[in-house]
């Protein structure tokens, strides 16, 4: 039961993530590929601030601001030079991997301190279930901040943008400063994923962003697929969702684990298994 565990402690962690990823392509319809750089920056200024003795506490908000910065930067080459979105976020992703070695100054960073977010909490005597306890809380205020933020006015500004952008433009909402602000926000989010990782795995990698679009791509099909299958029109009910395809996604990862497949090919049954999400429906649309 240990593998379900960490399964369910790492598909939280990396629930921030999938809220990113829900916010840049499910809101606004941009395939964001900033996420793998602002993932890896996330990592970074986390280890690095932390070995610096910055609190842990304090270690968020700058994560925070250093995803959310990266993020901005992206909206403003997508929205003022007015290049197309995809190739925004390959190139800020691209300038990040040097920004990511320059930070640490080299390619791993292992954290030394052993003041992390998870020592807060002891309930348990064992680390594990403190870890967890401690990461419901976490995701649990996180998503409740991220559900009010689209309840509100802005938030359905936000959401209208995504949905029809020349309506909303035309009702005087500045769709381009919505734009920025989402991708900062999402990218935010995905930093904090990475600010929860880092101090779970001990360490931060320069590679550690590769594929993680991939992984909160998948989290997010999950849940979208149980917002069509109930039709479920409630923000807070589809946030969870999104949640619910995190920890589906990383635990399916771990049972292909736990069955002794070569972990060599997990990047392949990563794959598969989103393509398989997004494929079948696909199958059963065309037969219908």
């Amino acid at each position: 039961m240990d593998f379900l565990l960490t399964a369910i402690i790492q598909g939280l962690c990396f629930s921030a993530i999938a809220l990113g990823i829900y916010i840049s392509m499910k809101i606004f319809n941009i395939p964001d590929i900033t996420t793998d750089g602002s993932y890896t920056l996330g990592g970074v200024v986390t280890a690095v601030t932390l070995n610096s003795h910055v609190p842990v506490l304090l270690t968020l908000p700058i994560v925070i601001v250093a995803g959310g910065i990266a993020g901005a930067v992206t909206g403003l080459i997508h929205t003022k030079l007015k290049i197309n979105a995809l190739l925004a976020g390959i190139l800020v992703m691209t300038a990040l991997h040097s920004v990511n070695l320059i930070i640490p100054g080299r390619s791993n960073v292992p954290l030394t301190s052993e003041h992390t977010l998870y020592s807060l909490i002891s309930v348990t005597g064992n680390p594990n279930e403190n870890t967890l306890i401690t990461l419901i809380v976490f995701i649990g205020i996180l998503t409740l901040l991220i559900g009010y933020l689209l309840k509100t006015d802005f938030g359905i500004a936000m959401r209208a943008t995504g949905n029809s952008e020349l309506m909303v433009k035309a009702l005087g909402v500045n769709t381009d400063r919505m734009k920025i602000i989402g991708l900062a926000i999402a990218n935010a989010l995905t930093a904090v994923g990475a600010y929860l990782v880092t101090q779970f795995d001990g360490y931060a990698d320069i590679s550690m962003g590769i594929g993680v679009v991939i992984i909160g791509l998948g989290s997010v099909i999950i849940g979208e697929a149980l917002i069509n299958w109930f039709s479920i029109t409630s923000v807070w009910i589809s946030l969870a969702s999104v949640l619910f395809g995190a920890m589906m996604f990383r635990m399916v990862l771990a049972l292909t684990l736990s069955l002794g497949v070569d972990a060599n090919l997990l990047s392949i049954v990563t794959a598969g298994f989103v393509l398989l999400i997004v494929g079948i429906p696909r199958l059963f649309m065309k037969e219908a």
